[in-house]
Order: C-alpha cells, then sequence, then structure tokens
C-alpha cells in the first residue's frame, strides 16, 4: 500500500520527539532529535522519497495485529503468516528507563520475536535526512550501518548482518520460535564510541524498565471513572507529546497531514499553542498530573518575563521558547496521498487571535487552585496580560480556528477576552493580588453585554461566528463550560439545538459528529473542505452533559453521543485531528485537542451520571 491510512499508525517516544509505526511494522515519521528538528523518515509525506524503517514478515499474505503493551507507550505489532507467529515490540527509553545506561538516551529499540512456527523477515531502514532534502552516504560500522549526510548522521545497530543496498541498510533473516533480534536506532554524536550493541539481557532489562516507568507515570491517575481505558489512552497520548526539557506541549507531533485529501489546508504542529497547552493543563490536573501542569506555568512564565513591560502573548512558541516560526513550502515533497503543499513552521505564529489570553488566564486559575500557589511574578505577568485584554478586546483578530481572511469580530474571540477579565479577577479574589479592580471589572461587564447584543442572532436563534453573521460556529459550545452563562439559560438551549441540526439544514452534527464552521457559510480564505472537528465533538458532549444536570433526560443524549464518538478512535485510541466522510482520520495524528477534550468530557458526564442516581 503506497499511503498507509493515517489511523494506521501507533505512537512511540522519549519526551523529546515521537515516532510514528505503520500496522505494517514501518516506522514513517520520526524527527531526531527533537519534535521540531527535521525528518529522518516522512513516507507520511512522500511515500517514494520521504524515507522509512520497515521490519516485517516476507509472506505477502500475512496479517497483523497492533497494540499497547497495557499501560504503557510500549508499541507491539504482531505478524501472523501460515508458517509462523511473531512481534515487533516498538519503544523509546525514557525518564528512569535510561538512566543506569546514559547512552541509551534519544534511541528507538526494535525488538522483533517469533512466538510461533517460523518466520522469514525482512528490514529495510532507508532514511531521508533534513525533510529528504540532503544526500547521505551510508557505510558499514562495527555492529551495522552508519548514514552519514550533512543533515545529520545515524548509526543502525544489528546483532544480524546487513548490506547495503542504494543507502538503504537491508537485512533478510529467519527467526524460529523462541528467537529474537534487537535492532537499536540512534543519532551519532562526535564522540560516538561504536560499542552499543545491546546483548538480549540488556535488551529485556531496557524492555522492562521503560513499561515501569510508563505505569509508574499512569498510577498518579485519579480518573477511576466508567471509560478509564480511552481516558487513560488519552492521557499517555498527552505526555508523549510534552518536552521535558522546557515543559512544553506540542498540538500535535506531525506537521502538513491533511485536513481534506488532496486539499491545501496542511498544517505544521510541532510546536506549543497557548491555547492547546492551557486546555491540557486543566486535562492533566483534572487526572491528578500537577507535575506537567506546574512544568508548563514554568515554561510560560519564563516566556511573559521575556514579554515584561509589553503584555502580550504570541498564539504560540517553538517547543524551546523561540518566537519565530516562519513558514515554509517544501515542493520536492508530494504530500499525504498528493495533498500539497507540505509546510513546515507556521505563519500563524504573527495572527492576533485575541482568545490566548483567556484560556492562558484559566489554566493559571485552574493551576493555582488544584495545581500550587502560583507567585508574585506571575501575578505580575498575569496582571499585564489583563490589562492588554482591557485595551485590546474590541479588536477584530484571526479567530481560534486561524482563519486566513479578513479579520472579525469573532464571538469566541470576545468571549475568551470576558474569560481572561473573569479569571484575573477570580484569582486576584482568592489571592488577595493588587489589581486594578473596578477597571476589569468595568471590562469584562461591557464585554459581556457586547456578546448578547452582538453576537446573538434573534433570525437564527442561535450565537453565531461573528458580529453581523448568521453562520454558526462550534467554539461558542464554550459558553456555558466557561461560566459565561447557565447550561441551561434559553440561549444556550437555543443555540445547542441549531448546532444539533444537519448541515443541510443549517446546522453543524453529522452522526454526532460535529464540523467547526460551515465552509459554504464562511470564506475562511483557504479553498477545499474539511471533516468534522473532533474536539467540537466532545465539546458539545460536555456542553450536553452540564445542561443534563437539570434537565436529567439530556444525559442519556451525551452519553450516547460520547460513546458514539469513542468508536472513531483508531485500534489504539488514538485520534486525529479530524473525522472524514468515511469515518477516516484527518489532520495531524495524533491531535492533542482531541485528546485534552476527551478527558474533560469523560470526567465531567462521569460525575454527572454519577449525580443523576
Amino acid at each position: 500500500m503506497p499511503y498507509q491510512p493515517i489511523e494506521n499508525y501507533g505512537l512511540i517516544g522519549d519526551l523529546h520527539t515521537v515516532a510514528l509505526v505503520s500496522m505494517d511494522g514501518s516506522i514513517d515519521w520520526l524527527c531526531v532529535p527533537d519534535f521540531d528538528s527535521p525528518s529522518v523518515f516522512a513516507r507520511l509525506l512522500d511515500d517514494r522519497i520521504g524515507g522509512y524503517f520497515q521490519i516485517a514478515p516476507t509472506d505477502p499474505d500475512h496479517t497483523c495485529k497492533q497494540m499497547y503493551w497495557p499501560d504503557t507507550n510500549v508499541l507491539v505489532t504482531r505478524f501472523f503468516s501460515q508458517d509462523g507467529a511473531g512481534e515487533v515490540i516498538d519503544f523509546m527509553p525514557v525518564g528512569e528507563a535510561r538512566q543506569p545506561e546514559a547512552q541509551w538516551r534519544h534511541h528507538l529499540i526494535r525488538r522483533v520475536t517469533v512466538v510461533r512456527g517460523t518466520l522469514d523477515m525482512r528490514l529495510v531502514c532507508k532514511p531521508a535526512f533534513n525533510y529528504a532534502r540532503d544526500p547521505h552516504t551510508a557505510e558499514h560500522g562495527p555492529h551495522g550501518v552508519r548514514f552519514l549526510s550533512a543533515g545529520g548522521r545515524l548509526r543502525l545497530d544489528s546483532e544480524l548482518p546487513l548490506h547495503i543496498d542504494d543507502g538503504a541498510a537491508v537485512g533478510d533473516f529467519t527467526l524460529e520460535e523462541g528467537q529474537s533480534a534487537t535492532f537499536v536506532l540512534s543519532q551519532m554524536t562526535d564522540t560516538d564510541a561504536g560499542e552499543i550493541l545491546l546483548t538480549v539481557a540488556e535488551a529485556e532489562a531496557l524492555f522492562r524498565r521503560t513499561v515501569q516507568y510508563w505505569r509508574d507515570w499512569l498510577r498518579h491517575s485519579t480518573y477511576t471513572g466508567r471509560w478509564r481505558e480511552m481516558v487513560h489512552r488519552s492521557a499517555l497520548a498527552l505526555k508523549l507529546m510534552t518536552y521535558e526539557p522546557t515543559g512544553a506541549i506540542v498540538a500535535a507531533p506531525t506537521c502538513s497531514l491533511p485536513e481534506g485529501i488532496g486539499g491545501t489546508r496542511n498544517w505544521d504542529y510541532r510546536y506549543t499553542w497557548v491555547r492547546d497547552s492551557a486546555f491540557t493543563v486543566y486535562a492533566f490536573l483534572r487526572l491528578g498530573f500537577t507535575k506537567e501542569a506546574e512544568r508548563f506555568m514554568h515554561f510560560m512564565a519564563q516566556l511573559c518575563s521575556r514579554q515584561a513591560g509589553h503584555g502580550t502573548l504570541q498564539v504560540m512558541y517553538g517547543i524551546d521558547g523561540r518566537s519565530e516560526l516562519d513558514e515554509q513550502t517544501l515542493d520536492h515533497l508530494d504530500g499525504y496521498r498528493g495533498s500539497k503543499p507540505v509546510r513546515i513552521g507556521n505563519g500563524a505564529y504573527q495572527q492576533l487571535q485575541l482568545d490566548i489570553y483567556g484560556e492562558f488566564l484559566d489554566a493559571a486559575y485552574l493551576y493555582n487552585k488544584w495545581g500550587a500557589p502560583i507567585s508574585h511574578d506571575l501575578w505580575q505577568t498575569l496582571a499585564s496580560l489583563v490589562d492588554y485584554v482591557c485595551e485590546s478586546w474590541q479588536q477584530p483578530d484571526e479567530g481560534v480556528w486561524e482563519t486566513r481572511g479578513d479579520r472579525r469580530h469573532f464571538v469566541y474571540s470576545k468571549l475568551m477576552c470576558w474569560v481572561a477579565l473573569d479569571r484575573g479577577l477570580r484569582l486576584a479574589d482568592r489571592r488577595s493580588f493588587p489589581c486594578d479592580r473596578d477597571r476589569w471589572q468595568t471590562a469584562r461587564d461591557a464585554i459581556y453585554r457586547d456578546i448578547m447584543d452582538k453576537g446573538w442572532n434573534p433570525d437564527r436563534k442561535a450565537f453565531t461566528q461573528s458580529y453581523e453573521s448568521t453562520a454558526l460556529d462550534a467554539a461558542n459550545l464554550m459558553m456555558p463550560l466557561t461560566l459565561f452563562l447557565a447550561p441551561t439559560d434559553p440561549r444556550v438551549i437555543h443555540t445547542l439545538n441549531a448546532t444539533l441540526k444537519s448541515p443541510r439544514d443549517g446546522g453543524l452534527v453529522a452522526d454526532s459528529l460535529v464540523y467547526r464552521y460551515n465552509t459554504h457559510e464562511f470564506d475562511d480564505g483557504l479553498a477545499g473542505h474539511e471533516g468534522t472537528f473532533n474536539i467540537c465533538t466532545f465539546w458539545l458532549v460536555e456542553a450536553i452533559t452540564r445542561a443534563g444536570r437539570f434537565k436529567h433526560d439530556m444525559l442519556d443524549d451525551a452519553r450516547l453521543m460520547f460513546e458514539r464518538m469513542l468508536g472513531y478512535a483508531n485500534h489504539l485510541g488514538l485520534y486525529a485531528e479530524e473525522t472524514g466522510p468515511s469515518g477516516e482520520a484527518l489532520g495531524n495524528f495524533p491531535q492533542a485537542f482531541t485528546h485534552l477534550a476527551l478527558i474533560s468530557a469523560a470526567f465531567n458526564l462521569d460525575r454527572a451520571l454519577d449525580a443523576r442516581r
């Protein structure tokens, strides 16, 4: 198959980068050493030149199955043929797992074991450095093959013989029941000693320590609700998207996977969006993972200190805190199934998106409440951000969906400006922090009146996407979630009812899946169409859930919608950004937005269902 479906992948990582492993045993995406480093395998974006690392049976009629080792991010791909059965276990040592042998940092380990009969296997490792822009040479090393290019150096260590074919390491081998082989891919350094071949015992010990690391981490979860397996898988996926050195959280670990096959809506998500990360902090706090929330708040505090006196934030930052994320296209790559252009960098970092202030202030408020008290210095920065919102909330902006058309007065942006002021006031009251209370409260109340006056469309009987617009926007489902309006307020109920209609009837819902807006009603400055937006589906579930606390008949609807959405996860419980018309995954994968919203919806739906008993 030239391109695997996006949903056919699993994820492994070491809190610095990740690899996407397909159901046929191929690593088709890997950037080293970090999430946003240039790729060395990118067959996801070009099946001809992108590069890959595959281990699979030579029998063309074999079948496969993929699973995670329970409660871990260790991936198992199993192969079945008439002659035997075997598995490839893929993992990257992380945390305490790599401490006894420091050299295992940033290594990708692939263990092949035959458990029944005999399997003929083939290994092909064909890197393509710097997004397939840099040529490389391959040479034999002490225990395998070395790949050398101007864009980087890799080594593949093997206990089995490999030969070189057109710049690729290739190995054909046969394993019988009980036999195994280990392969280690790593980035070469100037101090490479050349003697890092794993023994069978060392590989087993490293595997066990990695399994234990993930289980120890997950043990801190406080969630004991109805959907424990899906919630914990989402938490493990979010953890893989955190960058250990700084505490930053990427929106997704891939770039340019299309929102519509063959379309142009292809973006680089390997950065930390203030919005996405703030929502992730909420999800971590809900599950009891306060350390991850603390690390991100520390990361943001450092960014804010650099902005001292400015009172503003960028939409997104690099995982190392850098500010410039210039967007460029890679025209030499065909894109996933012909979806061009392939983009790296993200020009949206220069946009004005006023909603980020509300999301960040809300995260700070919740962290102070459920995590640890915020410091005086951070409060000073937060206060300057609230002052900026007081000055700027009346401006049009590009909005939460990062439109590339004209700026507008988006209702969601106004809503989150209200949240910024409201949470600033609440935080000041909770901690007795000094603030310009009269100014903040006056601005907060003015925003409220403005939204109720200009954001509500009496003809549509719903809050619309922007002032003087008739289009709906799923982002407005956040109104009851942010406590702007009561979940049973008639205007909220009317907006829910309008949203729940099918797109052909003016709504946004198809088979319980939610579009973020109707591209036929709103010109976002981009060509093409997109699938339903997964986070919006979970927002709808949570909005109905909150109303269902007072209208109990609605809770059953919320539960059915939530559990139907669970069926759109892939075989490992992972979600992309969007779901296509045939149930396929679209957009970057996996997507933090989707998994954090699943956690929030599950938490609140559990609580509402328990209260109804």
